[in-house]
């Protein structure tokens, strides 16, 4: 076959390594969301692939829909500015006697407010030097650093059919095992960095590991089980914090762990100047290793495969147990190596419980934004940082509610999300795709033939 082929409607590149042994295999998952009838033929099942193309087009549709959603999310943050903004709320009061005085209020309010939301993300204008004018930026990829790991863990299962709904869980229990061994350990000063990092990161994939394990053995879902176990790992990091000898710091009452020596503190990356460490590395090289996980590996053809459709991989001999824990060790790993740049990086003075910083739920919302791609992942980890970095400056300067940040990520899912999910819900067909007929009856297959 020298051409590569769809798999479930969207293109997927072939790993050049995988043999023709696979070939079967490919053939099969191509029948994705079909079912067998009472004679042994394959028929499609409608229910079945309404929601299973729905969540696809969601999760990996087109980058037209992420950049469409974005528009409309920063339009609709436009309007809260404007109607929140007191000089336009003067100006509408006379708005039919001079309409151009709330026209122009308007305009000021949203540019100004954009200006400075600009200005506190990717370049200060008004610094004396390259160096502070470039500030915002290094701000921008310190908040994006966290988001481009845990994204890319949500993301990788995504492509695998799974719903991480964990991140949070995972990457507290990350940085509890990567802060225990980054204050609690004497090793020498690259050793003990990397062992903090590993602890971490093993944390992250053990945690995530339980939930793709109780989906294996009993079929339990990734969502409820993931959704508990953040409980669990909250409750259990904060009774640690809170206990003397485990990650209390010694002689204090306060739920907060010691410093990280700093023999195991990721170094400055461009000086001390800037917030940026040696995370962001570690971030971009877990990008790499993704997208050559998913697109030249034999293991991430079979995520792809479980992905599209579960029962087809079955039954071309991939073992879908197996490949649920799979996918779910590596994506905790990655949501670990986000908690462990945490702890190790940017909060590197003790820790307590919200050390997660909602990054574990922020993850869901980049890994949408970049269409479950490495890639488009890094990007809006990248877009999620600067409107971070951004929103205090837009805040402090402009007066403007910095819950608007949050209502325009929110409506940036929502716009992804919601017209996939709505066509599901109502059964209507998405675009480009035909109604699907309802297979014949025994009966009526007779009297045709007849």
């Amino acid at each position: 076959m020298s051409e590569d082929r769809q798999l479930g409607g969207d293109e997927v590149a072939r790993p050049q390594h995988v043999g023709e042994e696979d070939a079967g295999a490919r053939q099969a998952v191509l029948q994705a969301d079909r079912t067998g009838d009472a004679e042994g033929r394959v028929v499609p099942d409608p229910d079945a692939g309404r929601w299973h193309d729905a969540l696809r087009r969601v999760t990996q549709g087109s980058w037209a829909v992420s950049v469409g959603a974005v528009v409309l999310a920063v339009l609709a943050g436009s309007v809260l500015i404007a109607v929140t903004d007191e000089a336009v709320q003067e100006a509408s009061g006379y708005f039919f006697s001079r309409p151009s005085d709330t026209l122009a209020a308007v305009g000021s309010a949203v540019g100004s407010a954009y200006a400075a939301l600009f200005r506190g993300a990717v370049w200060n204008f008004q610094a004396d030097d390259l160096a502070g004018a470039i500030r915002p930026l290094m701000n921008s990829l310190n908040f994006a650093t966290p988001l481009i790991g845990a994204g890319l863990g949500v993301a990788l299962a995504f492509r695998a059919g799974l719903f991480n709904i964990g991140g949070r869980g995972q990457m507290l229990v990350a940085a509890a095992a990567a802060g225990w061994v980054g204050f609690g350990m004497e090793l020498p000063v690259v050793l003990h960095l990397l062992v903090a990092m590993a602890a971490g990161i093993a944390a992250g994939a053990v945690w995530a590991g339980i939930a793709g394990l109780l989906k294996a053995a009993t079929g339990a879902h990734e969502v409820i089980t993931t959704i508990m176990l953040n409980y669990i790992a909250f409750y259990l990091v904060s009774w640690m914090l809170a206990t003397p000898g485990l990650l209390q710091a010694p002689g204090s009452s306060n739920p907060k762990t010691p410093p990280m020596q700093d023999t195991a503190v990721l170094p400055d990356l461009f000086g001390p100047r800037y917030n940026v460490h040696w995370g962001l590395v570690f971030a971009l090289v877990a990008v790499a290793f993704v997208w050559w996980l998913l697109n030249r590996s034999r293991l991430g053809f079979t995520f792809r495969a479980v992905g599209e459709n579960p029962a087809a991989a079955r039954v071309a001999g991939i073992d879908v147990p197996r490949t649920t824990v799979s996918v779910m060790l590596v994506a905790g790993g990655l949501l670990g190596l986000a908690g462990a740049t945490q702890v190790l990086g940017t909060v590197t003075t003790g820790f307590s419980s919200d050390i997660d910083a909602g990054i574990g739920f922020d993850a869901i919302t980049v890994a949408l934004l970049g269409r479950s791609s490495p890639i488009g992942v890094l990007f809006a980890a990248i877009l999620f940082g600067a409107f971070k970095a951004g929103g205090s400056v837009m805040q402090a300067s402009e007066n403007v509610p910095i819950e608007i940040v949050v209502v325009v990520q929110s409506l940036i899912v929502l716009f992804i999300a919601a017209p996939p999910l709505v066509r599901a819900v109502f059964r209507l067909p998405q675009p480009g795709e035909r109604p699907a007929r309802k297979p014949r009856s025994r009966s009526k297959q007779k009297e045709v033939a007849a």
